[in-house]
């Protein structure tokens, strides 16, 4: 033990740190006032590449976030480096409050969420009529999820010169879903991508779709040319397309007030997470007859008051027909 004289001064004496830090903590969080604000284009392994102002960043999600995390289309302030050079990094310190969320599950049975685009107004639900073959099913999950997030839906079909789509349109004619048909001489002259873009125009629209279909040629054909992405080829045996979209990306329409947000293609859609008493609002002409329904109504059960709303001449038979199905995709796989 080391021993000082009887009058020590402050050199003989060692004062050790607190080994739990000497910063007092605190539940006061920074203001960071002069935070910018970006919007996040894509998402990759923990960086998000955002656009402020004219200029695109790469940032990092501050740690004061917790586990909240930012997707591809959130409105968020960052502080840091914002030139933009190489090797910079800036920080997301805020995320704004979002006016829509398109959520999905990998699977019907699987209890975790993932987002796939934040604050679009519009989901454009991309099937080609022929190889590969359309799946009536997927375009319903899409539809729930469309409804489920308050978005409007665009169903995109294309490939027209392979097989009608007189068929497939019929089945949705009672949902009032806005459409484009396309064919691949459309696509190929630019004229496919005039007709689709006209419904863009001062939206924000993700593009969803099963692998194959001709989604991501569609949106390259949408955006300039130095922001077009790498496409693939359906096989012809199995009829699938190769996942050439790995991440959401938002993509700005040239010249036009408008965002394109492309997502990786999908073989299923889980609707694990929707609620029924969501989905019943994209049918306005049917929600005042849910008055009468019983507590957690599923819409289609004998005691479901919309029966009788319909039976009364309030609405058309076909509609209720139409949300009972769309509901029911809930419940099936899409094999099934």
């Amino acid at each position: 033990m080391r021993r000082y004289g009887k009058n020590p001064d402050e050199d003989d004496v060692r004062v050790r740190p607190n080994r739990k830090g000497n910063r007092p903590r605190t539940s006061i969080r920074p203001k960071h006032e002069d935070a910018s604000e970006g919007f996040v284009l894509t998402v990759d392994r923990g960086r998000l590449t955002c656009l402020v102002g004219d200029r695109t960043i790469v940032a990092m999600k501050a740690r004061e976030l917790g586990r909240k995390a930012a997707v591809v289309g959130d409105r968020v302030w960052i502080v840091g480096d914002l030139t933009g050079r190489k090797d910079t990094l800036a920080r997301i310190v805020r995320i704004e409050e979002r006016s829509s969320v398109l959520r999905r599950t990998a699977d019907d049975d699987d209890p975790f969420e993932r987002v796939v685009v934040a604050n679009a107004d519009q989901l454009a639900i991309v099937t080609a009529l022929a190889d590969p073959e359309p799946r009536p099913r997927m375009i319903d999950r899409c539809l729930v999820a469309a409804y489920d997030a308050g978005l409007q839906p665009l169903l995109v079909l294309t490939k027209s010169d392979l097989a009608s789509a007189d068929k497939l349109l019929e089945t949705y004619a009672t949902l009032g879903v806005t459409y484009v048909v396309t064919n691949r001489e459309q696509l190929a002259t630019g004229d496919a991508a005039d007709r689709v873009r006209d419904r863009l125009e001062g939206r924000v629209t993700a593009f969803v779709g099963h692998s194959g279909v001709g989604k991501t040629t569609l949106v390259n054909s949408l955006v300039a040319e130095d922001r077009q992405r790498a496409t693939g080829h359906v096989n012809a045996v199995t009829g699938r397309g190769r996942h050439t979209t790995t991440s959401a990306l938002a993509l700005p329409l040239p010249g036009r007030d408008g965002w394109v947000i492309d997502t990786p293609g999908v073989r299923s859609f889980g609707l694990h997470h929707i609620d029924a008493s969501r989905v019943i609002h994209a049918f306005p002409d049917l929600v005042p007859g849910t008055e009468g329904c019983p507590r957690a109504c599923s819409h289609d059960e004998p005691e479901c008051a919309l029966d009788a709303w319909v039976e009364e001449g309030h609405a058309d038979p076909a509609r209720l027909y139409s949300l009972r199905r769309l509901l029911a995709t809930r419940e099936r796989r899409e094999g099934d």
